[in-house]
């Protein structure tokens, strides 16, 4: 398990897996170990995965610093993380709240990005969230579900602020509620840095309108990957956010929640590699192109 020392002498951790070009991994939860992300639907064995473990998480050290763990304090750990690969540039995807610090990273330094995937994105960093509304919208979609009585009250309690977390609702965040899923949220507890996570979007954490001005600046191919029936965020959030960059596009992936490469591995694997190994910039097939790219968004 390969480590680096940041600016500020945490040690930080990563994992390699698969074999192949280089793609660099940011996790979400927020501050949530890599592990859960596992080899991403197969893509380990065509690319070779280095997913970090943020400060605080898995086997990275906690900091001296907590206020450290606010999402745009930790940009320079992943320059640091960069270069210390030997990266002159690289592909980067982040996950989930993973998102949020690949944005902040892509317009501090966007001559370091070759390629961006953002799978299921919080895209808090452009001044943009989910709202209970939305997570209930994408809920009710599930509504033949056998499970879907119990977990629908609790879950609009929760989004309400009337009650916790409760997994009762675990479901909503999955395609599908089979075996896999049931397996993949058994470790959340363990895996998530919950006093890290209270500070990721801390107040600070986000100037929108400078990183919207930022990311106009960024020439790299970017792909913003939704679930058709995820709430956060649900597709056509993702589509406002897409507008943010000058070459994007947007895949949505049929039938797929906030994991999507557990949901479907192959259709996951495929729309991911297309973007990838595709040339800079072409328009891919079943994408929706982004509007900073001349089309509608």
């Amino acid at each position: 398990m390969p480590t680096l020392t940041t600016t500020d002498g945490t040690r930080l951790a990563y994992h390699l897996r698969g074999a192949g070009e280089p793609l660099a991994v940011l996790p979400g939860g927020p501050m949530r170990a890599s592990a859960y992300l596992g080899d991403l639907g197969g893509l380990a064995a065509h690319r070779r995965l280095a997913l970090l473990d943020l400060r605080g998480t898995g086997d990275s050290a906690p900091p001296a610093d907590p206020a450290s763990y606010r999402c745009d304090r930790m940009v320079e750990d992943v320059e640091v993380w960069r270069a210390h690969m030997g990266l002159e540039h690289m592909d980067l995807l982040a996950h989930s709240a993973g998102a949020a610090l690949a944005m902040l990273y892509a317009a501090r330094h966007p001559q370091r990005i070759r390629r961006l995937l953002l799978i299921t994105p919080n895209p808090s960093a452009l001044g943009l969230r989910a709202s209970p509304e939305d997570r209930l919208s994408a809920a009710r979609l599930r509504a033949r579900e056998p499970w879907f009585a119990e977990a629908f009250p609790a879950f609009r309690a929760w989004l309400a602020g009337e009650a916790d977390f409760d997994d009762v609702f675990l479901p909503f965040f999955y395609g599908r509620w089979d075996d896999a899923a049931r397996a993949h949220t058994d470790a959340e507890v363990q895996q998530t840095n919950e006093e890290a996570a209270d500070r990721y979007f801390g107040e600070g954490a986000f100037s929108p309108d400078a990183t919207r001005t930022a990311l106009a600046e960024l020439t790299a191919p970017v792909l913003l990957h939704a679930g058709e029936l995820d709430g956060g965020p649900r597709p056509d959030l993702v589509r406002r956010a897409v507008e943010a960059f000058p070459n994007a596009e947007v895949a949505v992936q049929p039938g797929a929640g906030h994991y999507p490469w557990l949901d479907d591995p192959e259709w996951f694997l495929k729309r991911t590699l297309a973007f990838l190994d595709g040339p800079a910039g072409a328009a891919l097939p079943s994408a929706e192109q982004g509007a900073g790219a001349g089309q509608p968004g």
